[in-house]
């Protein structure tokens, strides 16, 4: 590849017609929250240009793929919010939808490109591939296929058939320099030398990514590819084959491509499947809200403006246009994810809220019994949680103290918390609060605050003692809001068992 990126370009007033984008994952274990920027960059491009979205699954790989990963594909794109204008359980005029549905098309497809002089048979054995790719290597030459088996005699094919070997399909790739315009990196160039002919079909006939990909946009009438950088060195192979295929009169078109940024992970490595903070699946367990994970994802090589991290996903596709990426590696950063999903619980309103906690308010997350939950207590404290989750997940050890007979026994907040003279204050604390208005948490504060007065103690080290006696830790909810909640009797209740608790 030879050539700087020329200046990114708007792509809305290129575009002719509506434009048609597909998704097309694998079926190969939890999707990865690099798989999602992919789907939500496709999903946003459609909506914002009034196109069409097409799902597609691709599940050739028999050996990896799995119907468990891809009923959770489909799980998590509901989860998501995104909907699919062609696909699976939508249908649509180019289904079947799953690539290991479509095996007879391909093996038409090949045989045409095998007809037509764009592909030719290869019987070169794995041994001899890596010999020959040494020696170009200590020469000096690129390493890629040598096009040994591009113009075999008979008499060799019929040598090669006597040995018993069985051929793979080699795609022809032309004598020529490719050139495209990259919807993100501008203008590239990729020399022949570089680009060598390359396999289509496996020796046992069946067929590659490399043929099942281009012939599924091509069929399907994708008009614009956005896909991940990893994917780049790719591409100057599939326009080629494109061409063959308009040639064929299979493609209409070569299709758009726009190469996504890599994301990296932690030592500014790409984020890879096996980093556990690529699972979707842990987001979705630890109460990312879809529209926070989404708007951190958006970020990953795309803003709405310099001065706004937080929007929804409708302000996103109405601004959205893939000539706006931007092309330089992104890194996930779990802190700004956890503070944009905090933004957006801020965002819900309350009833929302509270439905959204509510797999986290029973087993088997809930330590308490289901009937010691109290709804109007939960009602009440919901507000004050709101304020304070980064994730939803967060809700049930900030809500325990008021469902559980006694206070979660943390013994690193009771350390930090019942310093010497703690027994002291507790004892003014419970004096105070016996006679406060308990129908006023400005009320109980002013009986902390007291109680802290005559020991020489400001707020914030008075409350300490009270907070972790009542709820075990030493953070959580607002106090005064929470013991009023809690109410007078199980508060004092609970100051008394740490005070025996210190005098023991």
């Amino acid at each position: 590849m030879a050539s700087a990126p020329s200046p990114r370009h708007s792509t809305s007033l290129a575009l002719g017609v509506p434009p048609r984008v597909r998704f097309c994952p694998s079926p190969t274990g939890n999707p990865h929250v690099g798989l999602v920027r992919t789907a939500l960059f496709n999903w946003a491009f459609a909506r914002h240009h009034q196109g069409t979205l097409v799902f597609r699954i691709e599940d050739t790989d028999a050996a990896r793929d799995s119907e468990e990963s891809y009923n959770q594909l489909l799980d998590a794109m509901r989860w998501l919010g995104f909907d699919w204008d062609e696909g699976p359980e939508v249908g649509g005029p180019h289904a079947p939808y799953r690539q290991s549905q479509r095996m007879d098309i391909y093996q038409d497809v090949a045989a045409k490109l095998l007809d037509a002089g764009h592909a030719y048979h290869c019987y070169c054995s794995q041994e001899e591939l890596d010999t020959r790719r040494e020696a170009a290597r200590a020469a000096g030459k690129p390493s890629g296929y040598d096009g040994h088996c591009r113009d075999l005699t008979a008499e060799q094919v019929e040598e090669y058939k006597a040995q018993g070997r069985t051929p793979i399909v080699r795609f022809r790739m032309p004598d020529e320099t490719i050139t495209f315009t990259d919807l993100v990196r501008g203008e590239l160039t990729f020399t022949p030398e570089n680009v060598p002919d390359y396999g289509i079909v496996r020796a046992n006939g069946a067929p590659l990514y490399t043929l099942v990909n281009p012939v599924d946009d091509a069929l399907m009438e994708i008009t614009h590819v956005l896909r991940g950088e990893d994917l780049l060195s790719s591409t100057p192979r599939q326009i080629a084959l494109y061409k063959a295929l308009i040639d064929l009169g299979i493609a209409q078109q070569v299709p758009a491509f726009g190469h996504l940024p890599y994301v990296m992970g932690e030592g500014n490595k790409k984020l890879s499947k096996r980093d556990p903070q690529s699972s979707l699946n842990l987001y979705r367990e630890r109460g990312f809200l879809p529209e926070g994970l989404l708007n951190y994802l958006s970020l990953l090589g795309w803003s709405l403006s310099a001065d706004q991290d937080i929007f929804s996903i409708d302000e996103m596709v109405a601004a959205f246009d893939i000539g706006d990426v931007n092309p330089n590696p992104a890194r996930f950063d779990l802190k700004k994810c956890e503070s944009i999903n905090a933004d957006h619980i801020r965002l819900l309103d309350v009833k929302d809220f509270t439905e959204r906690c509510a797999p986290w308010l029973k087993a088997p997350f809930a330590p308490w019994a289901p009937e010691d939950f109290d709804e109007s207590k939960w009602e009440a404290i919901a507000p004050h949680a709101q304020t304070r989750l980064k994730v939803l997940s967060e809700i049930t050890e900030n809500v325990d103290f008021l469902f559980l007979a006694e206070p979660v026994e943390d013994e690193a907040s009771w350390t930090k918390a019942m310093k010497e003279g703690s027994d002291a204050l507790l004892a003014t604390a419970r004096e105070k609060l016996e006679s406060a208005d308990w129908t006023s948490p400005e009320s109980l504060k002013e009986a902390v605050l007291a109680a802290g007065e005559a020991h020489g103690l400001k707020l914030g080290k008075a409350q300490a003692p009270v907070r972790v006696a009542v709820t075990g830790r030493t953070v959580g909810l607002p106090l005064f809001e929470s013991l009023e909640i809690l109410g007078k009797e199980k508060t004092l209740a609970r100051i008394d068992t740490a005070l025996a608790k210190l005098s023991a």
